[in-house]
């Protein structure tokens, strides 16, 4: 199996419907920790999978979906404020 990379992806998406497919499938695939942003952590075939489902939901001429790949070291300097705080377990999410 493929190494495991951090990502972040967040979202703007006009339709409401289309919108909460995009919520439901990055669910499948990291943890939300804003409205429209997820933290990821997936191989290549995960990635690669992810946003293929994605690419059917959105209207590319009026949806944005970006996508930031972080290395390790960035997610262990990553800084929050304020309510729920999320944090990595051994590559999976946890709430602290």
């Amino acid at each position: 199996m493929s190494r495991k990379k951090a990502y972040v992806i967040a979202y703007d998406i006009i339709d409401d419907k289309k919108r909460s497919r995009v919520a439901n499938t990055l669910k499948d695939y990291g943890q939300r920790i804003q409205k429209s942003v997820f933290e990821c952590r997936l191989n290549g075939e995960n990635f690669r999978e992810m946003k293929q489902r994605l690419g059917k939901i959105i209207n590319k001429k009026e949806d944005s979906i970006l996508i930031y790949p972080l290395c390790e070291a960035c997610m262990k300097l990553r800084q929050t404020m304020g309510i729920t705080v999320y944090s990595y377990d051994e590559g999976d999410f946890r709430l602290l």
